[in-house]
């Protein structure tokens, strides 16, 4: 179970701060549903060569790796659970880096969602 809490937790951290650049490179872009199909076209093309979406892209992948790392080993039912951590990496990193503003009836949703994950860990462990 360390193993799999390990490659979680750096799977959960690639994947969350590859969703801040990719949030900081779509923020940037514009608002799509704004916009006409040229436009959309033309956004999707300076898109390929925007730092921050090639980046938030790559880490998306690294994320994508370590989670099939991890479905080689662990029961699906404890190892989608996990992915709920993410919650509070991309809460926290959210409010620190872009900005937002995080509620405190958020962060209690977000609490419930982890003592979930906790017990449904703790459940595998016989």
């Amino acid at each position: 179970m360390l193993k799999t809490m390990i490659v979680m937790l750096l799977a959960i951290t690639a994947g969350a701060v590859g969703d801040i650049f990719l949030t900081q490179g779509m923020k940037s872009a514009g608002d799509l549903s704004a916009m006409g199909l040229k436009q959309i076209f033309d956004t999707v093309i300076k898109a390929l060569t925007n730092w921050r979406l090639i980046l938030g892209t790559a880490l998306q992948a690294v994320y994508f790796g370590l989670w099939l790392a991890v479905l080689s080993w662990e029961d699906l039912s404890v190892a989608l659970p996990l992915q709920a951590l993410s919650y509070i990496v991309v809460a926290f990193l959210a409010q620190w880096y872009l900005g937002e503003n995080v509620t405190p009836m958020r962060w209690a949703g977000i609490s419930l969602v982890c003592v979930g994950v906790m017990l449904i860990t703790r459940s595998s462990v016989n």
